[in-house]
């Protein structure tokens, strides 16, 4: 439903052409490819593919589309990783409708188009996780155990534990599930 609205209200915008709307990432990236967009909009939270994973792909195959990010997600974490990503907008839903023509406007000419009292609370607090730490507390959250985290990341079982054990005592808590949930909160993972 939203997707829809959100369509309908760019296409009353004279200059702004929808040419696709995807239900998950997947399916964005295999119309990015084939209808190569000037800028697509998409969510954090998707099926298959999240946004932020999204414009990683973007950015890491060259593609010629620029992205904006619009989400309910105002968490800090989530847009320094967006900016990490490459993103050119990052907007909260509850924005005006205009906002985001104009956002996509701004963004399409090369500029960018970030929440400002998002963009001010970025700065406020570092995230403290790497990457490698980020994947594995990610896929512990989801409830693999540490064998099944090492056999997917190609680790040893020794080492996906010390990551987690890396990531538990950075966040000050005691267990992986709190581990989780505080980065999850925080928007780093």
């Amino acid at each position: 439903m939203v997707r829809g609205a959100l369509s309908a209200l760019l296409k009353l915008e004279s200059d702004l052409d929808v040419i696709g709307c995807a239900a998950d990432g997947e399916e964005a990236w295999s119309m990015i490819q084939k209808d190569c967009p000037d800028v697509v909009v998409t969510d954090i939270e998707m099926p298959k593919l999240t946004g932020l994973e999204l414009a990683q792909r973007i950015r890491e195959r060259g593609v010629e589309c620029k992205v904006i990010i619009l989400t309910t997600f105002a968490r800090p974490g989530f847009l320094r990783r967006a900016l990490d990503a490459g993103v050119g907008g990052y907007l909260l839903k509850d924005a005006p409708a205009e906002q985001l023509a104009e956002a996509l406007r701004k963004v399409h000419r090369g500029g960018r188009a970030i929440d400002p009292q998002l963009a001010l609370e970025a700065w406020s607090g570092d995230d403290p996780l790497n990457d490698r730490e980020r994947q594995v507390l990610r896929l512990a959250g989801e409830g693999m155990s540490a064998g099944d985290i090492a056999g997917q990341l190609h680790l040893s079982q020794g080492t996906v534990r010390n990551y987690l054990s890396e990531a538990i005592g950075k966040l000050g808590v005691g267990n992986r599930i709190e581990a989780y949930r505080l980065a999850r909160q925080k928007g780093w993972l």
